[in-house]
């Protein structure tokens, strides 16, 4: 059976003159790193592409080829299928009626032939099996296997297959929505070919291959780089950033290094079109570990939980509460019933340290509560009344509603203008009295080109609080005002209740004009 030409005879052939062996290597290094750049109708490439690699070097040398080999057979797909309930199409007992073929035009014959069906009396909601595929990777010679959580949530039936396609069913020993791990096992028949999370963290510019399942398409390899680390997409854990091709299906599947290691779970992809543009995201090794290790002995991650909503410490936020740099994360609220309730913490203080552990911003925070266990007492240290202070803080269990159990505050009342507007030109803003259940005063006006709407406040946000101290009316902004700038201060912290119940601090600065 006649061989595929490689890439590399690929682009030798299709050379409009004579091409020599060391122009061999020049274009067989220059498909590797530039194949990407084909699409934008590039003429030539230019020599400067092949600059990383050493004079003289063979062009097998850049294959993938032998590290695939070693990896690949721990990679498997994975198929899941998850019971929905779906509207009766006949509409019959009670079910909604027939609402159309999604895709398909109104005035197609199909459409047309469900709506005429005759009424039935069946369950207005029904089960129907949804079929999804993912991928996953063997982390022990007795089964176990890592992959996402989204790929089996809600599964009530999940299967896996090697190369040679043979399923085997596989149960979910424990999942993780945060960091979007699950660990699922296997009986298997034959001994299993195992790969092992990296010990060192990849730099950027390194190249890795992700292999996995892209669209039921088992077996598939690409390559790129890391080309970011540390990402920030939500939540408090970093992610890696890739370029190598992950679609739909590599959910959960890994990404190597040339070491054969993994170093990352595929879990996301930034996409306008829903197809790979050569951003996706990849839970790094360091995490996969910890949360493998508690999935494999209790089925599930217990995390410290501190029960505050947080936020980040700019400069102005900084100035009002006189601390020398922006550091730390300032709490906006305390929950109640909380550990930092039950300990003492406040809004407004700001947690500069956690035991030895000193605090960037309000995703070191998180993280670090985090990565804590649950019922453990912690030193926080904090920044109160212009001064550091020391509370003990036993932890809670980071529950599994936490961010509905945030939204404590009832919806507020529908304000009321009452008159005696302030005009607070040098904030640019305006505020009028119109309590609400929780008491403040409405901003009326912003100024587009002030500090105060370049900070996200709009007219109609409520201050609950100006320079720490209960507002009630319009007048009692304007004396916070005129105390922090008697004081020296150079902003003023607003507490101001957003549409949502969303509680925010905002420093403004003021205008020393």
């Amino acid at each position: 059976m006649p061989t595929q030409p490689s890439s590399t005879e690929v682009v030798a052939k299709s050379g409009p003159t004579r091409t020599t062996g060391r122009d061999l290597r020049r274009l067989a290094a220059v498909a590797v790193v530039g194949a990407g750049l084909v699409g934008l109708g590039m003429a030539e490439y230019s020599a400067p592409a092949v600059a990383q690699f050493k004079p003289g070097t063979p062009a097998e040398t850049l294959s993938f080829a032998e590290i695939v080999e070693r990896v690949k057979p721990a990679v498997v797909s994975i198929s899941t299928t998850n019971e929905v309930k779906v509207a009766d199409r006949r509409g019959g007992g009670g079910g909604k009626p027939f609402e159309g073929i999604p895709g398909l035009p109104e005035d197609h014959p199909l459409n047309e032939f469900f709506k005429n069906m005759p009424q039935g009396q069946g369950n207005p909601m029904q089960q129907r099996p949804r079929q999804a595929a993912g991928s996953g990777f063997v982390v022990s010679q007795d089964g176990y296997i890592v992959t996402n959580n989204h790929v089996v949530d809600g599964a009530t039936k999940v299967k896996v297959s090697f190369d040679d396609q043979e399923e085997i069913d596989a149960k979910i020993v424990g999942t993780d929505p945060r960091t979007d791990l699950a660990l699922l096992k296997i009986e298997p028949k034959k001994p299993l070919t195992v790969v092992k999370l990296a010990d060192k963290n990849p730099r950027v510019g390194d190249w890795v291959l992700a292999v996995g399942n892209p669209f039921g398409l088992g077996g598939t390899v690409t390559a790129g780089i890391v080309s970011a680390l540390a990402r920030n997409i939500g939540g408090p854990y970093d992610y890696m950033q890739i370029d190598a091709a992950v679609n739909h299906g590599n959910s959960g599947g890994p990404t190597f290094n040339l070491e054969g290691d993994v170093v990352g779970v595929n879990t996301a992809i930034y996409s306008p079109t829903g197809g790979n543009v050569g951003i996706a995201f990849a839970v790094p090794a360091d995490t996969v570990k910890r949360v493998v290790e508690q999935l494999e002995k209790g089925g599930k991650v217990s995390r410290g939980w501190l029960g505050v909503k947080i936020q980040n410490i700019d400069k102005d936020l900084a100035g009002s509460l006189g601390l020398k740099e922006p550091k730390g994360a300032i709490i906006s609220e305390v929950m109640a019933s909380g550990p930092a309730a039950d300990a003492g913490l406040k809004v407004e203080d700001a947690i500069l340290q956690v035991d030895d552990k000193k605090i960037d911003d309000s995703r070191d925070l998180a993280r670090t509560i985090a990565d804590l266990p649950a019922k453990s007492t912690v030193d926080v240290k904090v920044w109160r009344d212009k001064g550091e202070k020391t509370v003990k803080v036993k932890l809670g269990t980071y529950p599994a509603n936490a961010e509905a159990a945030d939204s404590t505050d009832e919806q507020p009342e529908e304000q009321k203008d009452l008159g005696g507007n302030v005009d607070l030109k040098q904030l640019g803003l305006s505020v009028k009295a119109g309590p609400g259940k929780d008491g403040g005063v409405v901003i009326s006006d912003v100024d587009p080109n002030s500090d105060a709407a370049l900070k996200g406040i709009k007219e109609g946000d409520i201050v609950l609080k100006a320079g720490n101290e209960k507002v009630s009316s319009p007048q009692d902004v304007a004396k916070a005002v005129k105390k922090a700038q008697d004081d020296g201060l150079p902003a003023v912290m607003f507490h101001i209740k957003k549409s949502g119940d969303q509680t925010v601090l905002v420093a403004i600065p003021l205008n020393k004009s």
